[in-house]
């Protein structure tokens, strides 16, 4: 069982000023409106409402976290978050792109994305989806213009993969590569930008994408267990909080 099957909702913010003060990684999921970004989301967590996934693209108008750890979620789904054991969080963005949405909130959208994934130091990497059939749109390009110069990674899920054949699909990640590859930093070392194929409907590239999703957020790292304290470590126990490890 994948441990982003833990995910369970944490906070919605509309505002810079209301991201939570926590300071685990965080992995944002950036796309177009319609590029399946919700489902994809559920897919990977094993949960079917999870994020909303709107018939009408473009109503999830808010910054949308979802933490891993710090609940039995398999167990009670009602018990409390426990912060302090949260090991990561998911960050559901705002889809961008959607035609009907009344300028003034595509101006505050804006601002809000391009400030949160270039300013927000939490952010470990970018998830960016985009229709495997029309990949690069203007906006896929200027969200990717605006994470790049963080030098953190992103890995793009070609979302729909299923709507093209295999030669087409092939052709779609071989460009996606070779744009991403085009994006390289002040000494022209290439950014650790990659791609991959995913379909929600067919389940194509879930174990890819998970696998690449825990290592982006360190969850494919097994926790160190704290020592216990036994009787012999009691009976050296000294006034020096540094004799006994990391007990408290």
């Amino acid at each position: 069982m994948s441990i982003l099957w833990q995910a369970r909702f944490f906070t919605t913010v509309n505002h810079l000023r209301d991201l939570p003060h926590t300071t685990v990684p965080e992995i944002a999921f950036a796309g177009r409106s319609n590029a399946g970004k919700s489902t994809a989301i559920n897919i990977l967590c094993n949960q079917k409402k999870l994020c909303f996934a709107s018939k009408t693209p473009g109503r999830t108008q808010h910054i949308n976290y979802f933490s891993i750890g710090g609940a039995h979620v398999g167990q009670h789904r009602k018990d409390e978050t426990r912060v302090d054991e949260i090991r990561a969080l998911l960050v559901d963005l705002p889809g961008y792109g959607y035609a009907e949405v009344p300028g003034a909130a595509k101006t505050h959208w804006n601002q809000l994305l391009g400030s949160y994934v270039q300013k927000r130091d939490q952010l470990s990497a970018l998830v960016l989806m985009m229709d495997a059939r029309r990949p690069f749109t203007d906006l896929d390009t200027q969200m990717l213009e605006w994470f790049a110069p963080t030098g953190r990674p992103i890995h793009c899920l070609l979302t729909k993969a299923d709507k093209l054949n295999r030669n087409d699909a092939t052709n779609a990640l071989r460009l996606t590569n070779n744009i991403l590859s085009s994006y390289t930093d002040a000494n022209g070392q290439p950014f650790p930008f990659t791609a991959q194929l995913f379909s929600s409907l067919k389940r194509t590239g879930i174990e890819e994408a998970d696998a690449k999703i825990q290592n982006l957020l360190g969850l494919d790292i097994p926790l160190t267990p704290s020592i216990p304290l036994t009787e012999n470590t009691a009976d050296t126990h000294t006034s020096d909080p540094a004799a006994i490890g990391t007990q408290d």
